[in-house]
């Protein structure tokens, strides 16, 4: 298998893409975890706490995310090295290496909009059951 110094360079856009995509999911929660900490210190509702935990889980796959999002670009940078000083083989294995990170990423991305998806669904049953009432 031929590996040129362009092949890796695929990932910049995409992973970068990512990166400021979770980027901004994170800044947003973080947010949200501020002001809804200022109200739990207010109210001391346990239903907020229970959405501070889930947002904090939320955050911490994110984290996640992120950090394999950028192991994902400096192994592609690496692979790149290595096709320039022409190791051939090594190249592979570190472009192999950086798809596999970004699959990592994608897939607690995945999981972290299940999380989501599922606490909006339990904020949407709330309203559910209020207007049957």
């Amino acid at each position: 298998m031929t590996l040129t110094i362009e092949t890796p360079a695929l990932l910049f856009s995409a992973t970068s893409l990512i990166l400021l995509a979770y980027t901004n999911r994170f800044l947003t929660i973080a947010q949200l975890v501020r002001g809804l900490k200022k109200t739990y210190d207010e109210e001391r509702n346990k239903s907020i706490l229970l959405e501070i935990k889930n947002l904090n889980l939320r955050l911490t796959l994110i984290r996640f995310m992120q950090l394999s999002g950028v192991l994902c670009l400096f192994l592609s940078v690496f692979a790149m090295l290595m096709l320039y000083l022409e190791y051939d083989q090594i190249s592979i294995y570190f472009f192999g290496s950086g798809m596999l990170t970004l699959l990592i990423s994608l897939g607690l991305s995945f999981w972290e909009i299940s999380i989501s998806v599922n606490a909006l669904k339990l904020h949407l049953k709330d309203l559910e059951s209020e207007e049957t009432n």
